[in-house]
């Protein structure tokens, strides 16, 4: 099986860039997992919408797959309560 590309919107970066340093690298561990296996084990897919999430501790990974190009784009990365509002 061949390796997806990751990808992280710049709107992410900033979220994650908030973090505390401890939780940043566990969601980035997270994140780079997601290049062997974009649907894993705990992912779910959104209702209404063709995006997933993963959870990592007290955070959620909002993230789109593009199986045609091998992409997974990161969307929004932020605590439970926060990150589904828009």
């Amino acid at each position: 099986m061949e390796k997806f590309e990751i990808r992280i919107k710049r709107s992410a970066v900033k979220e994650l860039v908030r973090l505390p340093n401890p939780d940043v690298r566990r969601i980035l561990r997270r994140i780079r997992a997601l290049q062997n296996d974009p649907r894993p084990a705990g992912a779910i897919k959104l209702a209404g919408r063709d995006t997933y999430r993963v959870r990592q501790g007290d955070y959620r990974i909002l993230y789109d797959v593009f199986d045609v190009v091998l992409v997974v784009e990161v969307i929004r990365i932020g605590r439970r309560g926060d990150v589904y509002r828009n």
